[in-house]
């Protein structure tokens, strides 16, 4: 990764570390890399531009467009509408390519932009760091002279910017179809997390047949996931409850994750999704060489379930693009995170959330069972995570304090445990994950070293 772009795009303060000078260099930087300097037909190709609710992202949505269409390209601005949604009309209406402006599951006061290629996949490391090269080679060093050699058409060749709002019912369709069965009879909460899912979580799974509960659909530009959506799915936990639901779905800021709950409230988080639907794809021959790809946070017990079933796991680095690298490479349809950013690569091109939420919803009606007895095929090992703030994440590797800590409580659990350390890649915060089958022991190794770490770096 270089100064600029992370795991998932460029993220950071909306009008601070994320300003609009900034997002309309990387509108044209964007431009020049993915449409090309030369390639008449592909400048003649819209770019489409989605958002999520933050109160920034029309600041920053108007300054990449200007950037995009001072570059010679059309902008296709389709408002509000989930990430996936993005990569969905970017691949299906032909576009030279596409922005999501959205900062996921961060905080409303950041925001973020992610780049998918014409194909609807978000970029490969090399094509980012061809963007970040464009751009400048520091935070104080962007270029910002007229005279940049980066193409600058005058009169008809300027780009416009174009409304767009209609085209996510082609998307909504979309999901619908991947369905594939009705949801009469079925009672849902769905937590739209105040986010991009706000208008078409319900709507999808209403036109289904589904009785829809929505919880946290009035965004207001700073309430997006407080207190609510995948990372505070108690909310939803509770409605599923008090309502008597079969089910419950909780999205993220951008919608590209799903949490859910069985009809208990019992939490039911992406490992567990992985598990259902591998077993289920897999029980029909759709899975294809037999085999799903999952990050290294992933619950050992998705393996064991998986295992059971003939099924292996590839194991990732952290971070959808690396699941994706992975199942690309080897062919696989299903891969995901534990967080529930699951990708089902035969429908769409990235993590989608409610397209998960229908996937599982899909194996209930086929199978004819609740999602708690779906959900039981995964035994789950004690599994303790934390994340702490800090400074500066890059000091971490180079901590002394911190790796001897790391090594004599690893050397301490033994065989009997297993610890991950991570700087995050799109959140300054350092993750600490413990797993074994005493999780009072977990959570003590888990403490001591996010102690050591916050003592050092927070």
């Amino acid at each position: 990764m270089g100064w600029l772009f992370g795991t998932d795009g460029v993220r950071g303060v909306a009008n601070d570390g994320l300003t609009p000078e900034l997002a309309f260099r990387l509108g044209r930087c964007g431009a020049a890399v993915l449409a090309g300097e030369g390639e008449a037909e592909r400048r003649r190709l819209p770019v489409i531009v989605g958002r999520d609710t933050r109160r920034s992202g029309d600041l920053l949505e108007a300054a990449l467009a200007a950037g995009v269409a001072s570059a010679g390209l059309d902008v296709l601005r389709v408002g509000v509408l989930p990430t996936p949604g993005v990569a969905y009309l970017t691949r299906t209406l032909g576009a030279a390519f596409g922005v999501m402006i959205s900062a996921s599951h961060n905080p409303a006061e950041d925001n973020g932009i992610k780049f998918f290629s014409a194909d609807g996949y978000k970029l490969p490391d090399e094509t980012e760091a061809r963007i970040e090269a464009l751009v400048g080679s520091a935070p104080g060093q962007i270029r910002f002279d007229p005279a940049d050699g980066l193409p600058r058409p005058v009169a008809a060749g300027v780009g416009r910017i174009l409304p767009g709002e209609d085209r996510a019912e082609a998307y909504a369709r979309f999901l619908a179809e991947t369905a594939g069965v009705s949801l009469e009879g079925l009672r849902l909460v769905v937590d739209c997390a105040h986010g991009a899912a706000y208008r078409l979580a319900p709507q999808v799974l209403r036109s289904l047949g589904a009785d829809v509960i929505v919880l946290s659909d009035a965004p207001d530009g700073m309430n997006i996931n407080v207190g609510c959506g995948s990372t505070h799915p108690e909310l939803m936990l509770a409605a599923v409850r008090e309502h008597g639901a079969d089910a419950g779905l909780a999205h993220d800021g951008d919608a590209d994750r799903v949490i859910m709950a069985d009809a208990q409230g019992n939490l039911v988080d992406g490992d567990a999704i992985l598990a259902i639907c591998a077993r289920h794809l897999a029980a029909q021959g759709r899975l294809r060489n037999r085999a799903v790809a999952a990050t290294v946070y992933s619950n050992l017990g998705l393996k064991w379930a998986l295992r059971e079933a003939g099924v292996d796991v590839v194991e990732t680095s952290p971070g959808d693009r690396y699941v994706l690298e992975a199942m690309r490479e080897r062919d696989l349809v299903l891969g995901g995170e534990q967080s529930g950013h699951v990708i089902f690569l035969e429908h769409n091109t990235t993590g989608d959330g409610l397209l998960t939420a229908l996937q599982v919803l899909k194996v209930m009606r086929e199978t004819g069972q609740p999602l708690a007895a779906l959900a039981a095929q995964m035994p789950r090992v004690p599994q303790i995570l934390t994340k702490v703030p800090v400074r500066d994440k890059q000091a971490f590797a180079g901590n002394q304090r911190i790796q001897e800590v790391i090594r004599a409580v690893q050397a301490e659990l033994g065989a009997e445990g297993r610890l991950l350390v991570r700087p995050s890649g799109t959140e300054p915060v350092i993750r600490v994950m413990g797993e074994g089958m005493d999780s009072a022991r977990i959570r003590a190794a888990v403490d001591r070293i996010a102690s050591v770490i916050e003592a050092e770096l927070g």
